[in-house]
Formats: C-alpha cells, structure tokens, sequence
C-alpha cells in the first residue's frame, strides 16, 4: 500500500465488475441541456471547482487476492467533445484511470460514470454541482442570494429524498468511505429504524414536486440487478426475452423521446397507478406488439430499481439502491395497458416496503459474506458472482428507472432545459427524468432494432401527447450516412 486512502467495493459494486460485459460495459451518462452551446474552458474550470469537492470521484479502482477496492488518486480529469459512443466503457483492467469521465456536444454536458463507483444519486449531486458552477462563471451576473444547497436523495421517482448539504469539506457524501450497505444490513448491524425519509422527486433545490410515480432509481439504473438469493423453493415461469440483431461494434443504441410531463402523468393517474408501473405497462405492451407472437414464454418481467435512502438516511454517493422484480402473463386475463399497470403496481408495493427490503439485504449480505466465498480468490469471486448474475438474468426480459422530476439550483434552473439519462444495456431498458416541464423516456439497447419504440411512441401518440423522436446512429448504414452528411460541401 502506497498510504492513500482506500476501501472495499460495496457489494452492488462487486455485482457490476462481474457482470459487465463488452456490450454492456456497466456504465451510465447524465446530460443536462443547456440554452447555448457549451464554453469548453468554462466547463473545464466548472469541473477543477466540483472535482475538487468530490474525493470519491478522484479514486481508481485496484484489485487485490481477494477483493476490488477503491483508493484515492492524483489523478485530474479533463473535459473532451463527444468522441466516444454513448456509454463507451471506463473501466480497464490494465490501466488505472478515473471511473468518470465529462464530455460536451453542442449544448449538452454530459457525465457519465462507472456504475462500481457512484450511483445515479451521486451522480445527479455531482452533475448538479457542475452545471451549477459552469452557470454561475457563464452568467456571473445572475447570482442568486446565498443560500444552503439541497440535495436529492437519488433517482426513484417519488421514492427519492430531500437532504440539506453540509458545508463544503464536511459533507460525507463526496467521501471515499461509507458503505451504507454495511452500515444497516450486515449481520452485525442492528435492525434499522424503519422511517420513510421523504416522499419527493429527486430534488436539488427547492421543494418535492407532486408525485411523478413511485419506485425507481438511476440506475441506478438497473442495469445489473443484486443476484436473489432465498426465493423460498418459488419457481418462477420462463420469461419471453427480446432477441434482435447486435450493434457491430457493441455500442449502446439509444433513442430518447421528449414528451410534455403533464400529459403523461395524466395518463397514469387515470389509470390509477404511479408513473413509473404506467410506463412499465406500456414498455410491456409496445414489446408484445412489435414481437411477431412471443412463443411459448408468454410472461415479460421487469426489473425496477428502488433507492434505499428513502427508507434508510443515508448521504454516501457510493450505490445504494436494490431492485424489485414484476411481471405480466399475457393470455391470463385482460391485458389491456391499464389492466397491466394495476397488476404491476399491486405486485410493486409490498416488495418495496423498508422491512421487505431490509430481509432481501440482509439475505443478499449473508449470502456474499459466506466462508466459502470469503476466501475465494477474486477471480473466483467473479465467476461465482456472474454465474449469479446471469441465472438472475434470464428471469427478467427489461429493466427501467425512473429519475423523477429533477430541479437544480440557480442559475442552471434557468438555463437548463432537458435532461436524459442513458445506460448501458444487457437488455432492452428505459431511463426517465424529468425537467423543466419536459419528460425524457431514454431506450437503450444491445440490438439494432426500434420496432418496440415506435410502438411505445405510436401509444403514446393516440392519446393526445406530443412525441419528439431522436436516435443514436449505430449501424454501419447510419454512421456512413453521417460520414457521407459531414463531408458534403
């Protein structure tokens, strides 16, 4: 050891390294919209200030005999263009670079982020402090009254959670150390005390919107979900998985539709459910259509994030978030959107109560801190972990989260408009957030084909809401069209 200071991955974290693969690398972007094209030597300066405010995100990741561990670097990050596909991997195993990395395109900052190191809620505070410093150097004339900041408790729809910020220096969530996982559900730990935090969106100035549809977070992404153990000897029916043709090179294919917030919301609150299970209902519903007959595997289930700092006051940017699993059996009674929505809702909640949540960790924990796994060797531990992950994986056929609505402070409130949220995906998924009165439904995809996206947006397009369409090129046609586009005079 070298005297710097490190820590153990959490175990989230530990799932990501063993999961990850060429097509999906583990890693999710933030972009905030700004109202002009970005000054590339303002946002360099905006990210020397924020870096120097976020310890975690000056760490690289080590592997030692038995574990991964974070440990602080000297390392200092530098903005670049877009040259890279979206969600291009970060982690290297033979090079020792930062798990982050801030690129600009016209009026779009985007971060993106090794999922090991920060989940959707340290990356939103950490996106939020540097779009918020880029605005203050491009518009010094709009400074608002000093004031103390507030920060969401993470992306999960209406599970996320308002937490004011300590003063800068002093604030454990920009800390290298704290892993809240063991903090409540080790074995050692005691029980929590079972307390909802808050009820709001994901905040960072101001006052929790009106509900925008419960049980998400970035991630979180749900991108790699905690392996179950401790089903209770329940068998689960197969599941239909999406098959389709993979892109070339194992780039992400994104398509993001921009919709009007309201309009969407109303479509959920008529149907009596949350956001986010309308939204899933759809998802499940645009995939049936587009499939062409799903065979014998009539059941679609979906993995929905949950961010544990709802339940659990916790202020680390380390992950800390679980997943909670739905499903439909199509042919098994209606099977209309609605009918789909109020199903997954009423499966959704009481498995993502504090104390169902709770009994899962503390399974899961168990389960990862066993003799036999503890002192197999890390390249053991990574077998035994993806063989998990991917026995998990063939019961799911999407993943999706729901940021919820986002506010920032002045001046990037004002000057912000969309935001978008993408992931690297084993599987078809969708990403949302909104702001400033615009939802963002983010698709992301190992496959080449959009046949379910143009149903979920022909869906939504029947009832009255305004869609704007736009897509990652990712195809060899698409991106020599853009070759051919660029070099035209």
């Amino acid at each position: 050891m070298t005297g710097r200071t490190w820590v153990r991955l959490d175990n989230a974290s530990n799932i990501f390294l063993a999961a990850r693969t060429d097509a999906d690398p583990k890693v999710f972007r933030l972009s905030a919209e700004t109202d002009h094209e970005v000054d590339p030597e303002l946002l360099q300066l905006a990210l020397d200030e924020t870096y120097e405010q976020y310890p975690l995100y000056h760490a690289v990741l080590r592997r030692g005999v038995f574990w991964y561990y974070l440990q602080d670097s000297d390392l200092r990050p530098r903005i670049t263009g877009e040259e890279l596909h979206t969600c291009a991997p970060i982690y290297r195993a033979d090079r020792r670079n930062l798990l982050f990395r801030v690129t600009h395109h016209l009026r779009r900052i985007n971060l993106e982020v090794f999922h090991a190191l920060s989940d959707g809620t340290g990356a939103l505070w950490f996106l939020s402090d540097l779009v918020t410093a880029y605005h203050r150097l491009r518009y010094p004339e709009d400074q608002p009254p000093q004031a103390g900041k507030a920060r969401p408790g993470g992306p999960g729809g209406a599970d996320a959670t308002t937490v004011d910020r300590e003063p800068v220096g002093s604030d454990p969530a920009r800390e290298l150390t704290g892993d809240s996982f063991a903090e409540y559900f080790r074995r050692d730990a005691a029980p929590a005390a079972l307390t909802v935090v808050d009820a709001g969106q994901s905040t960072v100035a101001g006052s929790p919107p009106p509900d925008a549809g419960r049980g998400s977070q970035h991630g979180a992404t749900a991108s790699a979900p905690a392996p179950q153990p401790g089903r209770g000897g329940q068998r689960q029916p197969r599941v239909y998985h999406v098959r389709g043709t993979r892109t070339p090179d194992h780039r992400t294919r994104a398509v993001e539709l921009t919709l009007p917030a309201q309009d969407v919301l109303a479509l959920a609150r008529a149907e009596g459910v949350s956001l986010t299970m309308y939204l899933t209902a759809l998802f499940f519903d645009s995939i049936h259509r587009s499939s062409g007959g799903m065979g014998r595997h009539r059941t679609m289930a979906a993995s929905v994030p949950v961010n544990l700092r709802q339940f659990f006051p916790s202020t680390s940017a380390r992950n800390f978030f679980a997943t909670v699993r739905v499903e439909h059996t199509y042919g098994r009674g209606a099977d209309g959107v609605g009918e789909i929505a109020r199903s997954l809702e009423a499966q959704f909640r009481p498995k993502a109560t504090p104390e169902a949540l709770e009994a899962k960790l503390r399974r899961f924990i168990r389960f990862e801190r066993t003799p036999v796994l503890r002192v197999l060797p890390r390249p053991l531990k990574d077998v035994a972990l993806g063989l998990v992950n991917r026995v998990n994986n063939r019961s799911l056929t999407v993943a999706i989260s729901n940021m919820g609505r986002v506010s920032l402070p002045e001046p990037a409130e004002t000057h912000v408009s969309r935001m978008f949220l993408h992931v690297s995906a084993a599987r078809p998924q969708f990403c949302v957030v909104s702001h400033a009165g615009l939802l963002t439904v983010s698709f992301s995809s190992p496959y080449t084909e959009t046949g379910h996206i143009r149903e979920f947006a022909r869906a939504l397009s029947g009832h009255g809401v305004d869609v704007g369409v736009a897509a990652v090129r990712v195809t060899e046609a698409e991106l020599a069209e853009v070759e051919h586009a660029e070099a035209a005079p």
